[in-house]
Parts: structure tokens; C-alpha cells; sequence
């Protein structure tokens, strides 16, 4: 009897009297395996069947599998299972587990779940990003169809209460465990000291130390690799085995399995062994305490895998895999006072994940907006906008947020939105074969082993590795295309090829064959870029990018890709300013104008280049923010230039014209007749012209594209443009341009100062003149500038006749000592005005 059985009965109660309940039992108390058979003959289940969800697609055949062997049964007789690429169900199924991904198609096939009558959320504390998902659709096909259809979320480590809310205020039946007494050992991995390598000395004081196998926690397969090869010969009678998700079935079987007579086994694991999993005659966990989750970046689109310290909750999890059959002992590589620091639980991945795979299954469910649905956490906007946009770019949404039957085929296919994108356009070009492989390819781990040599970033050198391994028969080579290379990878993502190809040909969305489809003739960057038109990228100088979002990227240097001038940039981090690239693919401009039309822009641009003083017309092919293509324009709209134009003049201001002293002056005038009389005349000030242009110059600068154009307009037939014709006659009459002195002098007038304006003249050329002269029809005096016979002021007055009676004599003084040749006479109003040294006899 396991601890679970004693609240089955609670359980089966719970759901009799309401369709959702939260279960809340420790590991090794058996609810994963019991609490499924226990619901079988339940009334409420009226001879349906019962869906298991498992976050694993290992822990899913372990479970049916164990199952089965309860009831005296082959899987796949009453017990069942649905992973990837793996089914074993039959007509008289009435459990299936399956793995997360299942169930959304499930949802999506038939959204009332017929036949089904409950649904079940093993481990549902991973919250991973499809168990949400499910959970959400589930809800809500409870809620429009199925009102008798009972959901179960099962877990040792979960916020009962929130799970509880989310169900409707579902009860929360809670069991007891049944752990062995567990030790705890800190080991404190030193500064600078590699996970994998704690790991190794911790394994092996354990060995020495103490009984039973052991099952190492690594955050991933490299470094789970690396401590197999530090544990190699560890110690005679002792296997080392590696557990990973990417692993081939038979080694992730032959992990989990019980050790020979005689015989200690270390399990190297990743997070895969946290949860569901019993590892038999595990007395010894090591915890190197870290894990690896996705972490996706709305900035950059992109997600990278980041290792990071496990929670609390994972930690007791993985703590508990070493009571589960008797006491055991549990290192943790971290100190005591770290331990308390542990975060509770680990952020749910629904928060921090690439949603461009949930928004396409939303839209394929009829949802545009996730707060349709009920979530323990709702998408972030952000990521979801993101996400919406992605999908729109690959076609699977309209402008509007409608799924497009294109969309519905990328849903159908059960891939990620870029990779069922690719497949399904490859098949237009009859390029599925090599179009499944490179999604093969992507989907897992680099096929290629580096030491420390520098890794080859080239996805086509893998295309051509993975079909030179099709050719073998038999074991393949270390080494294929002059790389060292992973031959149990190729020869899983040969299988995964295979298995994308025949979906492919049976989804819905096959298309007529054509008969080139078996060749390898697709250009594998065409197809990448399908993939990821947010990251095709422009060479700005060796091995460094820019990505059409916008974003640097830069590769290493030896790498034959760093001198294309476009590839598309697969995989690669979003770390400081610049993102390293780890795969990409050459492009070439051609296949970019051939199969990138609809992400291609064609854009005429008209502006103003300062550097030149002139207006520069261009067309230009852009694709996201690179500038593919720029080439003149032929025969420009005239007007779209002359608007241009007159940027570029407000820009740097009138002195881009041809201003001579006449225009200037006309300008003036025309400024000094303003201020007068403001409302009947134009400001021809600079700011005045500037925000008039349009009208005065406009007619004048029409055809003309740069500042050595507009050198030729006359502006003073320009500047006459703003006034009529009576007040040019009227302009003339009341603002002269000269003067005429009593020395017979014509002298021009100077208005830059339109409240003053000025007569400079030598003084001799002014006797006889008795009062200042006006202008403005007599209201208004010049300002008079005395000049010496040098063109030097020596008096500067409104009031002309104050100056002849006072202050003339004191200058003539003056003057007279310094240009004593000069005629100074002593009545300068009686005296003859003269432009010479002396009057004429």
C-alpha cells in the first residue's frame, strides 16, 4: 500500500460532487501511477477515458509503462501513451498519458475532448509553457462544451492555493508521503571551479563513502558529457550513464533501469530525473544546483538558454529522488547560507518563454486575446505582441489578427511557427527533404564536436554532413566533411528528418508533388531565411552585422561567412551591443529580390542631403532595417523636389541664396515698409521670408534640386512676388533707394535697421542742408552718419539743424587740424557742398 491510497477515496469524492480538484501529495507517495487506475470504474467517468499529462515524453512511457505492469497488461492494451514520434494506444485504451504537446493538438483536432472524461496535470509545478496552455483550453472547453469533463492538477511542490482558484474554488485533497530519512551534506563548489568538475569529486566521495547508486544533477548534456569523461574508470564495477531529454529511448531506459548483481551505477541527469521518474537502488544524489531554462528577450526575439540556480521547491524534488526506496544521503554543491537564499518556486515559463508557439495555437483555437482565457499567469503583452507580429510576418495572420488557412497548416504540423513555416514553403519549391533536415538539424544539439578549435558556424557544412551520413551504412565515421562529429546525433536527427518528411506528405498540408522533390537541391539560406527573416543580415565590415531587426551580430574571425555579404544568422545570443553568431547560412542578394518579395520594401526617398546642398532622389529596396538596394531616380515628381528643396533651405537659411547688396536692401525696404504699416505689408524678415517661401520663391526655384540651382534665381524679382504692383510704385515713393546730396551725390540708404534707417555721407557733401531728410512720406527722419573726408563717422545725429549750430564747430575744429587741405568753412549752411577737397572756383 502506498501513502496516495489513503486519499483516493477523498479524491473520487471530490470529483463526484465537482468537475476540477487540486491534489497536493509529496514525491514517492504514488499519485502519478495510483490516482489514474483509481478513476477508472468512478460513475462520474461513465466508461470514458482519462488523459495523463506528463512534462516528459521518459517519464510517459515509464508511467504507462508501469502502470500497465500493475494491471498484468502490455502497454498499449488498456494503458497507453502519445510522445513524439512514439505511440502506443489501441481501441480499448481508457488511459492515455501523453506529453503536454499532444494534448494542445488534441484540443485543437476536437475542442470538446469528446470521449475523454477527465483530464490530469501530472507535476504540474514544472508549469511549463503547454501545460498552461492545455490547462487554459481545457478550462474553457470545460466552460463552452463539456461541463462533466473533470480537470485534475496534481503536484508535491505547487501554490495549492492559486491552482484552487484558478479551478473555480476547487477543493485541495492533500496526501501524506512515504520518504526515507534524507542527509544533507553541503559541498561548496570553490570559485572559478566547473560545475561538472564539483560534480566528479562529489561523486566520487560518495562512492567511497557511502552505498547505493548515485544520480548527479547537471544543468545540461555538455556538462554531463564532460563529467563522463572525468568519472571514466572511476572505480571497477561502476557504469556511468548519461540521462537527457535528447537522449536515444534504449539509453535513457538503460539509465532508469536497476544495476546489475554486483554492480553501482552513476546517473549523470539533468532536470529530466527531478520529477516522475523513480532511478532504481538511487541511495545517493549529488546536486550541482544549477539548471538550464530558456530564456527569450522581447528586445531581441531571440531566446538563449541560461543556467541558473534551482529553486527550493526543484531542490527538494531532486533531494527526495535519494529516499525513495531506503535512507539516502543528499550533497548539495553550495553552502548552507545560499541555501536559504533559493527562490521558492521557478518562474513559470509562460512569463519568460518565446510565445510565438502559443499565439499560433491561440489563433488556431479562435483566440486573438489570452485574456480570453484563465491563466495561473497571463502571457506578457509584450512577448505576446511580439509573438502576434512574428506570426503576422510569416503569414500565418492577417493585418487584422486572423489565423489564415496558411496558419492553420503551420498549427497542423506541430512544430515551431519559424520551422512549419519553412517546411511548408520549402514543399511549394519542392524542397521537403533538405527543408526536414535543416529543421532536424536546429531542433537539436550542434552536430559537430569542437575541442578548442574555432567552431564552424556554416549550416550548409552540417546540410552536407547529414547527407553524407545517409550514404553509411553501419556505424558512421568520427569525422564526416573534414569535422569531428556526433554520429548517434545524426543518426537521431536522420530519424527526426524522416519522421518531419512523412508528416509532412500526410498533414493537410501536402501539395501536389513535383517531381524534384527527393532531390537536395534547395538553397539551404532561402529556406533559413524563411525561417528567420528577422535575421537575415548585412556584412558592415569583416565578420560583423546587421540583422534586419535592427540589432549587431558578429561571428569569429576565420570563419568563411564573415566576408558574405548577406547570411542569415540562426542561432546566436543576445549579449551586450553585438550578439555572437553561432550558425548562419550564406545568402545572396538575388535570392533575397526572389523569395523575400513580400518582406522586401520598396521605398522612394526624396531628401535633402546637407552635405551636398542638394536634393537627393533615390529608390530604395529595403528588407526590416537593411537598405538592400539605392539608385537614383529618374524624373522625380517636381513638385515632391521643390518641397524637399525648401527644407533644405529653412535647414540652413537664406544664405543659401545669391544675396547682393540690391536684393538685400530690397529686402529691407520691403521689412522697413512692415513695420510701418504691418497689416497691409509682408514681414520680410528672415523668419518672415523663411516660413513664406513657398509663395515668393517657390515659382522661382520650381525644376531646381541644389543650392548652385538656386544661385541663379534673381531675388529681387523674387522678393517682388509678395507685394502688387501698387506697392512696388508705393515702395519707391515712400522708401528710395538713394538719396540725392547737395553735392550732386546719389547715396545709397541703408534700412538693416528698419527703425533706423541710415544716410552715410562725408560731411562736406551736405552744406547747405538745413534739416534732416525724411522718408516714409515724411515721418520718418534718417539717421544721418557725418562722415570724414576718410569715410570715418564723426557724428552721427537725427537732427541735422542742432548739428550745424552747435556741435558742427567743435568737429570743424577737430577735422581741420587733421585735414587741414580740406574746405571747412565757418557758415556751413551758406557754404557750397562739395564732393572734392574744395569747392570749384
Amino acid at each position: 500500500m502506498l501513502p496516495i491510497d489513503e486519499v483516493l477515496a477523498p479524491l473520487n469524492q471530490a470529483l463526484t460532487l465537482r468537475p476540477n480538484a487540486v491534489l497536493v501529495a509529496p514525491p514517492g507517495s504514488g499519485k502519478t501511477t495510483r490516482v489514474p487506475l483509481a478513476m477508472l470504474e468512478a460513475p462520474w467517468l461513465n466508461g470514458r477515458k482519462i488523459v495523463m499529462l506528463e512534462p516528459r515524453r521518459l517519464a510517459a512511457r515509464s508511467v504507462a509503462g508501469y502502470m500497465a505492469k500493475l494491471r498484468g497488461e502490455k502497454v498499449g492494451d488498456s494503458i497507453g501513451y502519445r510522445v513524439k514520434h512514439d505511440t502506443k494506444v489501441s481501441a480499448h485504451t481508457r488511459i492515455e498519458v501523453i506529453t503536454e504537446g499532444v494534448l494542445t493538438r488534441m484540443l485543437q483536432q476536437d475542442p470538446s475532448l469528446d470521449g475523454i472524461g477527465a483530464v490530469l496535470f501530472d507535476e504540474f509545478h514544472e508549469r511549463s509553457l503547454h501545460s498552461d496552455l492545455g490547462l487554459a483550453l481545457c478550462l474553457q472547453s470545460q466552460s463552452l462544451f463539456r461541463e462533466d469533463l473533470r480537470l485534475l492538477i496534481m503536484s508535491a511542490t505547487m501554490d495549492a492555493e492559486s491552482a484552487s482558484a484558478l479551478l473555480g474554488d476547487a477543493p485541495v485533497v492533500t496526501g501524506e508521503g512515504r520518504m526515507f530519512p534524507v542527509e544533507t551534506r553541503h559541498l561548496p563548489r570553490r570559485a572559478g571551479v566547473r560545475v561538472e568538475d564539483a560534480v566528479v569529486t562529489a561523486v566520487q566521495q560518495a562512492l567511497a563513502q557511502d552505498e547505493g547508486d548515485v544520480l548527479a544533477f547537471l544543468p545540461g548534456a555538455a556538462e554531463i558529457r564532460r563529467a563522463q569523461a572525468g568519472l571514466s574508470g572511476v572505480s571497477p564495477g561502476v557504469r556511468v550513464l548519461p540521462l537527457y531529454g535528447s537522449l536515444p529511448q534504449a539509453a535513457q531506459e538503460a539509465a532508469i533501469a536497476p544495476a546489475k548483481p554486483g554492480e553501482r551505477k552513476v546517473v549523470l541527469a539533468t532536470s529530466i530525473a527531478e520529477t516522475s521518474l523513480t532511478v532504481d537502488g538511487v541511495r545517493i544524489v549529488v546536486d550541482g544546483g544549477t539548471m538550464r531554462v530558456p530564456r527569450f528577450s522581447p528586445r531581441t526575439g531571440m531566446t538563449r538558454l541560461e543556467t541558473v540556480p534551482v529553486s527550493r521547491a526543484s531542490a527538494d524534488q531532486r533531494r527526495g529522488r535519494a529516499g525513495r526506496t531506503a535512507p539516502g544521503i543528499c550533497y548539495r554543491l553550495w553552502t548552507e547560507q545560499e541555501d536559504l537564499r533559493l527562490e521558492p518556486r521557478s518562474t513559470p515559463e509562460v512569463l519568460e518563454a518565446d510565445l510565438a508557439p502559443l499565439a499560433l495555437a491561440l489563433a488556431a483555437w479562435g483566440v486573438a486575446d489570452p485574456d480570453e482565457l484563465s491563466w495561473l499567469d497571463p502571457p506578457p503583452a509584450p512577448a505576446y505582441a511580439q509573438a502576434r507580429a512574428l506570426l503576422r510576418r510569416l503569414g500565418a495572420l492577417t493585418e487584422a489578427g486572423a489565423i489564415t488557412p496558411h496558419g492553420h497548416r503551420m498549427a497542423e504540423l506541430g512544430l515551431h511557427p519559424r520551422l512549419a513555416h519553412m517546411l511548408l514553403r520549402a514543399q511549394e519549391m519542392g524542397w521537403s527533404r533538405q527543408a526536414c533536415d535543416l529543421a532536424a538539424l536546429l531542433r537539436e544539439r550542434d552536430i559537430v564536436r569542437y575541442d578548442r578549435s574555432v567552431p564552424n558556424v556554416d549550416v550548409m557544412k552540417r546540410a552536407s554532413i547529414l547527407q553524407e551520413a545517409r550514404q553509411w551504412r553501419g556505424e558512421l565515421p568520427e569525422s564526416l566533411g573534414g569535422l569531428r562529429v556526433d554520429s548517434a546525433l545524426c543518426r537521431r536527427i536522420i530519424t527526426e528528418a524522416d519522421h518531419l518528411i512523412r508528416m509532412l506528405r500526410s498533414s493537410q498540408a501536402q501539395s501536389n508533388q513535383s517531381e524534384k522533390e527527393q532531390a537536395y537541391t534547395g538553397d539551404v539560406g532561402v529556406m533559413l531565411g524563411w525561417a528567420y527573416p528577422d535575421r537575415i543580415a548585412q556584412l558592415r565590415s569583416s565578420g560583423r552585422f546587421t540583422l534586419a531587426n535592427g540589432r549587431g551580430a558578429a561571428m569569429e574571425a576565420g570563419q568563411a561567412l564573415a566576408y558574405d555579404r548577406y547570411i542569415v544568422a540562426v542561432d546566436l545570443d543576445d549579449q551586450g551591443v553585438e550578439s555572437r553568431i553561432y550558425l548562419a547560412a550564406s545568402l545572396s542578394l538575388e535570392h533575397i529580390e526572389e523569395h523575400f518579395q513580400t518582406d522586401i520594401r520598396h521605398e522612394e526617398i526624396m531628401e535633402w542631403d546637407n552635405s551636398a546642398r542638394a536634393v537627393r532622389a533615390r529608390k530604395r529596396l529595403l528588407l526590416g532595417g537593411l537598405l538592400l538596394k539605392e539608385t537614383p531616380m529618374e524624373n522625380p515628381d517636381p513638385e515632391r523636389v521643390l518641397t524637399v528643396l525648401m527644407e533644405g533651405i529653412r535647414l540652413n537659411g537664406l544664405d543659401m541664396l545669391s544675396w547682393k547688396r540690391p536684393e538685400r536692401q530690397m529686402q529691407e525696404r520691403m521689412q522697413f515698409m512692415h513695420k510701418v504699416n504691418p497689416e497691409q505689408w509682408p514681414d520680410a524678415s528672415e523668419a518672415g521670408l523663411l516660413d513664406n517661401l513657398e509663395t515668393w520663391l517657390g515659382p522661382h526655384a520650381y525644376g531646381m534640386k541644389s543650392r548652385s540651382d538656386l544661385q541663379k534665381i534673381p531675388l529681387t524679382e523674387a522678393l517682388a512676388d509678395l507685394i502688387s504692383y501698387e506697392q512696388r510704385v508705393e515702395l519707391n515713393h515712400m522708401v528710395p533707394t538713394h538719396m540725392t546730396l547737395p553735392s550732386g551725390s546719389r547715396v545709397p540708404l541703408d534700412y538693416s535697421n528698419p527703425d533706423q534707417p541710415v544716410l552715410a555721407a562725408r560731411l562736406q557733401e551736405l552744406f547747405g542742408w538745413k534739416e534732416t531728410p525724411r522718408i516714409g512720406g515724411g515721418r520718418v527722419p534718417l539717421t544721418i552718419h557725418l562722415l570724414s573726408p576718410a569715410q570715418r563717422p564723426v557724428q552721427v545725429t537725427q537732427d541735422l539743424a542742432s548739428f550745424w549750430k552747435t556741435a558742427y564747430y567743435e568737429v570743424r575744429k577737430d577735422l581741420k587740424g587733421r585735414y587741414p587741405k580740406h574746405y571747412w568753412p565757418d557758415n556751413p549752411l551758406e557754404a557750397p557742398a562739395t564732393s572734392r577737397t574744395r569747392p570749384k572756383a
